[in-house]
């Protein structure tokens, strides 16, 4: 779902840095709540899960690969605009580091990833989950329905952005300028796959981690359910700290990410140039805008997570999470001190753990 340069043109790139440039700005305002407590860590821990999850390609029958995303886990948890900040920085990071994404594509692959996958993801969840207990089993399967739909939400968008490209962008002989594809091709590529396997495995993740947390730390799921009040049990039960469980987490995905190289082929629509079958759009050669702007970005530290070795695509991931933990709690101290926010506050009590966060996020 990484839309690479070149295959929109840079008037669809304006039009969503238009989109997002508002979006990221509404986003530093609404996650005020979380950089002023404790849970900066959780956004940096949710921001590398989603960065480590991308890497874990699945395979597709066609030959194909597609992965999980995990931003509707972290709009479950922290809520939507937290989400947006979190996934957007590991899209930023994918895309200088590794060339997984393009930059000028990447207000493009955030507004999928980073705002419209969390933002449906949790509009669902709210939806189903709607006057119930924080341990009701039916919680889960709202965030499971939520992850599914989320990113299903997202594969849909970058269908139709890529489809759109040759019927608004090309020569006046009808040859496309940029994505060669047209929509009843890239409709059914990215969908099959992310309503059969890819949107199973997001919402799997989604629903059992929220699973867990019924068991291992309730008041954490109030920080986006203030209003749900905790029972005896609940508040009685010595909560796992979710930064530790969330590092513990991540680094076993780091030391799986080897395991996305199993996957064999790539993922629709993100072929380098030369590895277009061009005969199959009927083209005679690569489109013009295509070639050019494929290579606009040459500087990235590891190409394509290493080219594939294993030893490489590891390194790739302890980077990767590295920097992207990094990146966003640097955020999180400035929109801190450009808020003129004081210091965090001590932990609250578990039966109002979130309480307060979660009020200002729906504010």
């Amino acid at each position: 779902m990484h839309i690479p340069d070149g295959y929109l043109s840079p008037q669809t790139s304006a039009a969503f840095t238009l989109v997002m440039l508002p979006t990221w700005y509404q986003a530093s305002h609404r996650v005020q709540n979380v950089v002023k407590t404790r849970y900066v860590p959780l956004v940096a821990v949710g921001a590398a899960f989603s960065f480590v999850i991308m890497m874990l390609n699945v395979p597709i029958p066609d030959g194909t690969t597609a992965h999980a995303v995990g931003a509707g886990l972290i709009a479950v948890l922290l809520g939507p605009w937290a989400a947006c900040i979190a996934v957007s920085v590991a899209l930023l990071i994918q895309a200088l580091f590794f060339g997984d994404g393009g930059i000028l594509a990447f207000p493009a692959n955030a507004f999928n990833m980073a705002v419209l996958l969390p933002f449906v993801a949790y509009g669902v969840y709210r939806l189903l989950a709607r006057n119930t207990g924080l341990s009701s089993p039916r919680r889960v399967v709202a965030a499971a329905v939520g992850g599914y739909v989320g990113i299903n939400a997202a594969a849909l968008a970058a269908a139709i952005e890529f489809g759109l490209q040759p019927t608004l962008f090309h020569k006046a002989d009808g040859t496309p300028l940029y994505a060669p594809f047209h929509l009843a091709q890239t409709i059914p590529a990215m969908m099959i796959p992310h309503l059969l396997i890819a949107g199973l495995v997001e919402g799997a993740v989604t629903g059992a981690v929220i699973a867990y947390l019924q068991r291992a730390n309730v008041p954490l799921l109030r920080i986006n359910a203030p209003h749900v009040p905790l029972t005896d049990a609940e508040v009685s039960r010595r909560p796992v700290r979710p930064v530790v469980a969330g590092l513990v987490g991540v680094g076993a995905m780091v030391l799986l990410t080897p395991l996305g190289l199993l996957a064999p082929g790539g993922a629709f629509g993100e072929d380098a140039p030369a590895d277009l079958d061009l005969g199959r759009y009927g083209l005679s050669a690569v489109p013009d805008g295509l070639q050019k702007y494929s290579d606009f970005w040459g500087n990235a530290l590891l190409p394509g997570y290493g080219d594939g070795g294993a030893w490489q695509y590891l390194l790739s991931a302890v980077v990767g999470v590295a920097v992207v933990g990094l990146v966003v709690a640097g955020v999180a101290v400035l929109l801190r001190r450009m808020r003129g926010t004081p210091a965090p506050a001590p932990a609250p009590a578990p039966a109002l753990a979130g309480a307060d966060a979660g009020a200002a996020e729906h504010r």
